[in-house]
């Protein structure tokens, strides 16, 4: 089954088939078109989650193809292709609407980010509607999905702060949903009309994600070809989501103190002062308190952002919701492998034992955990042993002694917890609210040392 569906636009019949052909191995449904009368046609006959299409073409420019699309087909996305150098059609592009652009020459890490970006994208807001279905919440709402007195708790928190210019921190296990706040409160502020630009800090080196936040100029370090902006420039008017804060290095955090505070900065290698017009949102699943005693974050930048503290429950604590996420995810995930969600059931002892299981992953485990029992489900009703092996281990272990159900458990959760943080102790103590050395001892009890040298190789 394909991840999504997606039109690659291009006079270049090199470049295009380059493009389709990359995407294609990603699993995605793909079209072609050699131009924009082309695209035209393809965009009225068929939907698409996402239009590649380069900016310079005979006839119909790839911005004629994001007008009609921003005008017909608004649930499609459009990439901008641009040119060598072309930073200020990139900046064009994103003012008209476009949902990212990509320079020439095409890096496919860069596409198939973008690509997999959308259809997430997609995936939650298709979600999202499901559940405000169910729940009739009210759409100023719809980015986030809950009954639980803590989540109705952070709808009051979102509807008293979106429309300021307040920073907000936003805390949390993984998986617990900080990206779907930070969009809630983009969305239900004034600025919900300028861009939601979101930066996953640990996912880049210091060297690359300082570029690729501030911007840098041609020839500033090796391999800066050309100007590029930065993030922060590209989110003018608008919010920007700093995910993974707590990974900022401290040259880089004092950078971040600047810009937050007095709104401006300069880009990589360059010297002309840019003033910000943006709203900051961050993120961290770490203890920044912690941090700042360490000596790790620093104590200003700490206070600058910690305005207003959000913090998000993981799923453990927020059991009723477990069953209208399962029957969300039931049904999406029933059919993309073609069976009937209006038959397909779960069993009750099947959602006895999802309520019993403490979610180390959070929203994003128990996602996971409903398409595998989707997949293995023989009949028309999902039933323990259609679930995850670390949730039928929970039933097994009803049946052990008390202290070797204790021990199995306890294991389980570390690696669990050790898995979603990359084999990084100092994360995982951080989760399982536990220090390092005890983390240390109890991973040498369990016989984990091991797989984490396997896992990460160092730590």
């Amino acid at each position: 089954m394909s991840e999504g569906s997606i039109l690659v636009v291009d006079d270049d019949f090199l470049i295009r088939e380059s493009l389709c052909e990359l995407l294609r191995l990603e699993d995605y449904q793909v079209d072609a078109a050699p131009g924009g009368p082309e695209a035209m046609q393809r965009l009225a006959a068929h939907t698409y989650d996402v239009v590649f299409t380069d900016i310079n073409m005979p006839e119909v420019t790839g911005f004629d193809v994001l007008r009609e699309v921003n005008l017909k087909y608004p649930e499609t996305q459009v990439v901008l292709i641009t040119g060598f150098g072309e930073i200020q059609t990139a900046v064009q592009a994103i003012k008209q609407g476009a949902y990212d652009y990509v320079q020439k020459p095409l890096i496919d890490d860069n596409i198939k980010m973008i690509a997999r970006r959308v259809m997430e994208q997609k995936r939650l807001s298709e979600e999202n509607r499901f559940l405000r279905q169910r729940l009739g919440m009210r759409p100023k709402f719809a980015n986030f999905v809950g009954q639980d007195h803590k989540v109705k708790k952070i709808f009051e928190i979102i509807e008293a702060i979106a429309d300021t210019k307040t920073t907000v921190m936003i805390t949390g296990e993984s998986g617990t949903g900080k990206t779907l706040i930070a969009r809630a409160i983009h969305y239900n502020s004034s600025r919900r009309n300028g861009p939601f630009v979101e930066v996953s800090c640990g996912a880049l080196p210091e060297t690359l994600l300082e570029s690729e936040l501030f911007g840098h100029v041609e020839g500033s370090f090796t391999g800066a070809t050309s100007d590029k902006i930065g993030k922060f420039e590209l989110a003018h008017g608008g919010t920007i989501f700093l995910d993974e804060i707590n990974t900022a290095t401290p040259a880089l955090q004092v950078k971040l103190l600047r810009a937050i505070q007095e709104r401006e900065f300069e880009r990589v290698g360059g010297t002309e002062t840019i003033t910000l017009d943006v709203r900051f949102i961050l993120a961290t699943n770490y203890d920044l308190r912690e941090q700042v005693e360490e000596g790790t974050f620093r104590k200003d930048l700490f206070y600058r952002v910690n305005v207003v503290p959000i913090h998000m429950p993981p799923m453990r604590e927020r059991v009723g919701d477990i069953p209208l996420l399962a029957e969300h995810f039931l049904h999406m995930y029933a059919k993309q492998n073609q069976k009937d969600p209006r038959v397909l059931t779960i069993a009750s002892e099947a959602m006895m034992r999802m309520k019993q299981y403490a979610w180390p992953g959070n929203v994003r485990e128990l996602e996971n955990a409903l398409e595998t029992a989707v997949v293995l489900c023989k009949g028309d009703e999902i039933n323990v042993d259609d679930l995850p092996a670390s949730i039928t281990a929970t039933a097994e272990r009803e049946r052990l002694p008390l202290k070797e159900a204790l021990i199995q458990a306890e294991r389980e959760i570390i690696e669990g917890a050790l898995k979603l943080n990359a084999w990084r102790r100092q994360p995982t103590a951080s989760m399982l609210e536990i220090d390092r050395t005890t983390l240390f001892k109890k991973m040498r009890m369990h016989g984990l040392l091991r797989d984490a040298k396997v896992a990460s190789g160092v730590d």
